[in-house]
């Protein structure tokens, strides 16, 4: 009789655990990482690999230190809480937060740094609690996040450092405008021996009001001299970026 309400105990906790492994998808990419970065970013929370959240990358990235890639999650504007972006195959592998405020549309392009081919996967918190994943396998040479930024080896970045480049362009939809921005700075990972970790981990866009349109937490796997380009809703408006680095300084210049 001991034994069989053991069995009937143990059938009963697999029958209940059935549907809640069940409810976790699997990664459509079958990435070895996928549990291990899921737990680092999402954790327990639910998640849907969502079609929507559009990652674009490159067919092939020869230049592993400079790799464009964009997110487009406009298909939950005005719904978003945070946007994480990551690769799962990099020795730093988060990329960067991004929180696009009501006065922005949840698009952002850059460069990032990569070791070796990965998924790069990009999650977005809406405002229900749900997290949706998007995704894409990206090919590329080796090596990217260690090897030495070339700042290093010129001296033109110690009296440049935080020298930002801004253009403003028609996005063509609506009233809003295209912002791109670059900004001197050797985005140091850290991982090549001798060179400390040195990068830029805050970026805000400010209104006239000084108030806050985005936000974003970067990590050092951004490419060295980083480019960002985002659409902001109000082109008429006053915008101004401000940066600050792992190191405490702080950069500031009008869009």
């Amino acid at each position: 009789m001991k034994l069989k309400q053991r069995l009937t105990a143990g059938t009963l906790s697999l029958l209940l655990a059935g549907p809640l492994m069940a409810a976790q998808p699997a990664d459509p990419l079958d990435s070895v990482m996928w549990e291990y970065t899921r737990d680092i970013f999402i954790g327990n929370d639910d998640y849907r690999f969502d079609p929507d959240i559009q990652v674009d990358v490159p067919a092939f990235a020869e230049d592993p230190t400079q790799v464009p890639i964009t997110i487009d999650a406009r298909a939950h504007a005005g719904n978003i809480e945070k946007m994480v972006v990551w690769a799962d195959l990099n020795p730093i592998q988060h990329v960067l937060n991004y929180y696009p405020g009501s006065g922005a549309n949840p698009k952002v392009s850059l460069r990032i740094k990569v070791q070796q081919s990965t998924a790069i996967r990009a999650a977005v918190l809406t405002r229900d609690g749900l997290w949706h994943v998007g995704y894409a396998q990206l090919d590329a040479a080796g090596g990217g996040c260690t090897t030495p930024s070339m700042g290093n080896a010129d001296p033109y970045w110690q009296s440049h450092l935080g020298e930002i480049q801004s253009r403003r362009f028609q996005s063509g939809q609506d009233d809003s405008a295209r912002y791109k921005f670059r900004v001197i700075h050797p985005m140091d990972t850290g991982l090549v021996d001798a060179i400390p970790e040195f990068y830029l981990e805050q970026v805000e866009v400010r209104d006239a009001e000084n108030q806050t349109i985005v936000r974003m937490e970067l990590s050092p796997p951004v490419s060295e001299n980083p480019v960002f380009t985002f659409d902001l809703k109000d082109q008429a408006s006053d915008y101004h970026l401000w940066l600050r680095d792992n190191g405490g300084n702080e950069f500031e210049q009008a869009l």
